[in-house]
């Protein structure tokens, strides 16, 4: 799996969504934002934090290892 993590700053012109699962308070939240050819994962309480830079095969990879009851 190809995986790049990049240590700060955000990438201004991408579009971050937050799971319709996230509650309003907060708490332990993941935004994403796909772009061509890569999928970008932040934390949402440190939006100028670390990226997570993945392909979108191994993020449906993850989504769907994740998803399993």
């Amino acid at each position: 799996m190809n995986v790049h993590v990049t240590t700060g700053g955000s990438v201004p012109t991408l579009r971050w969504f937050k799971s319709s699962h996230s509650g309003a308070e907060g708490g332990q939240c993941l935004e994403v934002a796909a772009s061509t050819g890569t999928v970008h994962v932040r934390d949402s309480k440190q939006r100028t934090g670390p990226t997570l830079t993945v392909t979108p095969d191994a993020w449906a990879s993850f989504v769907t290892a994740t998803a399993r009851d």
